[in-house]
């Protein structure tokens, strides 16, 4: 085991609440942290939080959050010991990691070795063929001409997923489902890839229909040793990104349960992996198949951590500097856990961003419950970066009851100054495919492909409407009408508006 210096200042080279829980991590060991960000991101809770700010560059993320060189020499200039690359943007490019080291800084993530072996999407099914694990059938050559990606496609047989081959949550990845949207599709794939990931690499998998997405989380500790933190269900997708993730897995049998982390734990040591990173699969009529390895913090990890009481975070920062080493031989998940992702978009009209200052902002506490958010009212959501405000999380010894205080939650939490998804995530809690925990990754686009249907006003508000829009007086209420029914926008679902 390599005892590497002590962290005293970290730079975070990412935004939004990722940012936040970096910081909030690094200020319970008590080192100092650099925020790294983008001229659109003064306005947030992070910039706020941060012991230090430096600026890396303009609002369009390849000239700040995907600029290997800027943040680099911003962490420098910083007085940073070390770089934690959050998720998404440069957290999984190895070329990235391998300049912070040569920079003489701690790199919080994989060796850059462990980034390409896994994840690279490629290699790590070249890889996992080794080790022996299941793979859905595709095409990951290195011929990535047209012709060649289309007629092996075509061998595949359609439906077929195009998938990034550098990077993952749902970027660079289009499902084609015949040979007339092939060509169109691959080279939007490799474009919106190469925009993501700085690579237009890609693959191809037979896309399977009925599919469950199941992920376990692993971790490597200082010593090498590699464990996994049980699973995670991510089935309720939309356009391949992740809406609400669970730990763990209601579809999952024992015996499933361990050869899945069984698989995890064999290709991560395989890789030999450090720190916190995350195995995919898909699930479909009992049998799994490898999907990839994501080397980084996930989105969803907070529901790992609520049912098994560890702190990802702190031990990826403790990794980093050869301090984390494992005190117990197995760990057992406790309860149940559900996370949200809060987006500012208008459920009403096909889930279109919402941009501007956002208003009141007030998230319910209580027990069992955890808001991880990057914005605080005043702050502006921008056009330029994903919409999400924030993550809620809870809590409870069951999943019904899990199911039920989301709910709740998302009823009580009040964001004002721009549309947010919450209706949206509460009807998904409501359908009766995800009670019963059926759903697969088809499930939003068999029941909530076009979004949410907007409320119909009431009469009384339909007449408010009209007395509006014809100048007229205002409509006074009759004594016969309870106050419950008084035009409120307390008494109605306000968010719906």
């Amino acid at each position: 085991m390599d005892k590497l210096k002590k962290i005293n200042r970290l730079a975070i080279a990412n935004r939004g609440e990722v940012a936040v829980r970096i910081i909030k991590a690094c200020e319970e060991l008590g080192i100092e942290t650099v925020l790294l960000h983008s001229e659109a991101d003064i306005l947030s809770r992070a910039y706020r939080m941060a012991t230090k700010r430096i600026c890396i560059g303009g609002a369009p993320v390849a000239q700040s959050y995907l600029n290997i060189t800027a943040n680099v020499q911003g962490a420098i200039a910083g007085g940073a010991d070390a770089i934690h690359p959050g998720f998404g943007f440069l957290s999984e490019n190895a070329d990235f990691a391998e300049a912070v080291i040569k920079a003489g800084l701690i790199f919080v993530g994989p060796s850059a070795e462990a980034i390409r072996a896994l994840g690279d999407k490629i290699n790590c099914k070249k890889l996992a063929e080794k080790a022996g694990l299941p793979l859905v059938p595709g095409y990951k050559g290195e011929d990535q001409s047209l012709t060649r990606l289309i007629s092996e496609a075509e061998k595949i047989g359609y439906p077929v997923i195009v998938k990034a081959a550098a990077g993952g949550g749902g970027r660079g990845m289009k499902l084609i489902k015949n040979s007339a949207e092939a060509k169109e599709l691959i080279e939007s794939a490799q474009r919106e890839s190469l925009s993501a990931f700085g690579s237009s690499q890609v693959f191809l998998e037979k896309y399977l229909d009925r599919a469950k997405h199941i992920e376990f989380q692993i971790f490597g500790d200082s010593s090498g040793r590699v464990v996994h933190f049980f699973d995670r269900e991510c089935s309720v997708q939309r356009r391949h990104q992740k809406i609400i993730e669970e730990a763990v897995s209601a579809a999952l049998t024992p015996e499933l349960r361990q050869q899945m982390g069984e698989s995890a734990v064999a290709i991560a040591t395989l890789g030999k992996y450090k720190g916190a990173g995350t195995v995919e699969f898909l699930l479909q009529d009992g049998k799994f198949y490898l999907l990839e390895v994501n080397t980084r913090l996930q989105v969803e990890h907070p529901v790992t951590e609520m049912v098994l009481g560890v702190d990802l975070v702190k031990a990826q920062i403790l990794t980093a500097q050869g301090d984390f080493l494992f005190s117990a031989p197995s760990f057992s998940p406790r309860g149940h856990a559900i996370e949200g992702r809060v987006y500012a978009e208008n459920s009403y009209q096909g889930g279109i961003p919402s941009t501007g200052l956002l208003g009141h902002v007030f998230f319910p506490e209580g027990p069992g419950r955890r808001f991880e958010y990057g914005f605080e009212a005043g702050d502006e959501i921008t056009s330029f970066y994903d919409p999400m405000i924030a993550k809620v999380i809870v809590w409870d010894e069951s999943r019904s009851r899990a199911i039920q205080k989301m709910i709740k939650v998302l009823q009580d939490s009040v964001i004002f100054g721009v549309h947010t998804n919450i209706p949206y995530l509460i009807e998904i809690l409501k359908h009766p495919e995800f009670i019963n925990g059926t759903m697969t990754t088809r499930f939003i686009e068999n029941n909530f492909a076009e979004g949410l249907k907007a409320a119909k006003p009431s009469e009384l508000e339909q007449s408010l409407i009209e007395s509006a829009r014809r100048g007229g007086p205002a409509v006074t209420l009759s004594s016969s009408r309870s106050p419950e029914s008084a035009v409120s926008p307390w008494n109605r679902p306000w968010r719906l508006l």
